[in-house]
């Protein structure tokens, strides 16, 4: 398990920071997406484990938070 990931796998993804991160260190998120899963960590804190979700699920969200 690499200190970056909590999970295995996980290492491969390329993650993206929220463009709406101020960059100062605050609340931000990255998402990853894999075959079949929309991954979200927190920024702040990589080793903890992160969120998968399916594709429709995560586009159903980012529409809802785009109001």
């Amino acid at each position: 398990m690499s200190g970056k990931n909590a999970k295995p796998g996980l290492g491969s993804l390329a993650w993206f920071k929220s463009s709406y991160s101020a960059g100062d260190g605050g609340e931000c998120v990255e998402v990853a997406t894999g075959a079949a899963r929309v991954h979200v960590r927190d920024s702040k804190d990589t080793t903890r484990a992160a969120l998968a979700v399916e594709p429709t699920a995560w586009a159903a969200f980012v529409e809802f938070a785009a109001r």
